[in-house]
């Protein structure tokens, strides 16, 4: 018999987070989380996203023995203000067992149907900037720490309990090696001459700072046509920039600036945790946090994280002052591989950012959807 509870206290929610290791023990290409990172993101009196959104975290027990979970969201800013009627559900992991998670999808669409709502979409976390997607292919691929792995039977349930695919990502890697500056070397020049552009780089966190709500607000501008995009709030802002922008590199982070100083693009490259994330598994403590600092001076392998452009300049090749700069930066620093982030199948835009460089997909995955 399958039982559902809700995870509610700390111990409980500890749990919750712990389960993932134990049905990827020993797996190589899954990378855990920071227990005490999720806490705080499940954390209500900590987490902005609970301003717009209300979450319920499930777990699925047999025989007193956790075989599953999931986390069942409404993102109120997304009902609301884009008219989508939705509830997401996220953190999904199960054994193999369909009726375990036929139990753990019921819990979702029961919330769902509880405030009227049309239909459920996951995997997904509570915004644009939460993990994204359930792997589809590249199951012999290492992850990075803003995705998320499962087995192949996630898909395999998913499809037979009748959901259909919402929307597609890919993630590509290429080596540093495959950029050859003269594809933008002679451009950058040309655009910063012709829009009177400037780019601004960094050495200390403190003084990447005053930019950062800029630089968040230029997120919202840029992403905004995309049909799944929910604009991140001010005091989400507030809780990223001291949530993320001390794990960067300042020398990762680039900004293109006009001569009235007014941001026009930016990126955000992060050093690979990966290795450091297997080997503390899980925990900061006494070591972990060490190693964490070990990679961000240290790894080899960078992945790109968020870049985003000016509507006004977009299609104008700014983004050749971006690679120009991280060209530089990471030839100081011997990068061996550039790895980006999941990127929907539809956003050509930042597709074509990257032809030049002969990126290899070693990743796809996709959201699934069902109506109420």
């Amino acid at each position: 018999m399958i039982t559902i509870k809700e995870a509610k206290s700390k111990k409980e929610l500890t749990e919750y987070i712990k389960f993932p290791f134990s049905i990827y023990k020993d797996n190589p290409y899954w990378v855990p989380p920071i227990i005490a990172d999720e806490l705080e993101s499940f954390d209500k009196t900590k987490n902005p996203a609970f301003d717009n959104a209300e979450a319920y975290f499930y777990m699925a027990y047999r025989d007193n023995k956790v075989v599953g979970r999931i986390t069942a969201i409404i993102n109120w800013s997304e009902v609301n203000n884009q008219h989508k009627r939705k509830v997401r559900f996220g953190w999904f992991d199960v054994i193999d067992d369909i009726e375990v998670t036929k139990a753990l999808l019921e819990k979702v669409f029961e919330l769902g149907r509880k405030h009227n709502l049309e239909h459920a979409e996951g995997p997904m976390g509570f915004s644009n900037l939460d993990k994204v997607g359930v792997l589809t292919e590249g199951y012999d691929q290492v992850g990075t720490m803003i995705t998320w792995y499962n087995h192949p039977y996630y898909v395999t349930h998913l499809e037979q309990l009748g959901f259909q695919v919402e929307k597609q990502y890919i993630e590509s890697i290429f080596p540093f090696s495959n950029v050859k500056p003269e594809f933008f070397l002679k451009a950058q020049a040309l655009i910063k001459k012709r829009y009177e552009l400037r780019a601004l780089n960094f050495t200390k966190t403190k003084d990447i700072m005053p930019h950062v709500d800029k630089m968040f607000d230029l997120f919202n501008e840029s992403y905004a046509k995309l049909a799944s995009f929910v604009a991140i709030s001010d005091i989400q802002k507030e809780y990223f920039k001291k949530k993320y922008i001390s794990f960067i590199n300042p020398e990762y982070i680039k900004f293109v600036v006009d001569k009235d100083d007014n941001l026009v693009a930016f990126s955000i490259v992060m050093p690979s945790f990966t290795e450091a994330l297997q080997k503390i598994k899980g925990k900061l403590f006494p070591f972990g946090f060490l190693q964490l600092l070990k990679a961000k001076k240290h790894s080899k392998d960078v992945v790109f994280y968020l870049i985003g452009v000016h509507p006004d300049y977009q299609n104008k090749g700014v983004t050749a002052i971006i690679f120009d700069e991280y060209y530089k930066t990471f030839s100081e620093k011997g990068i061996r591989n550039c790895i980006r982030t999941p990127e929907l199948l539809e956003n050509n835009a930042i597709h074509l950012l990257w032809k030049n460089f002969d990126p290899i997909i070693h990743c796809q995955r996709k959201t699934y959807l069902k109506n109420l």
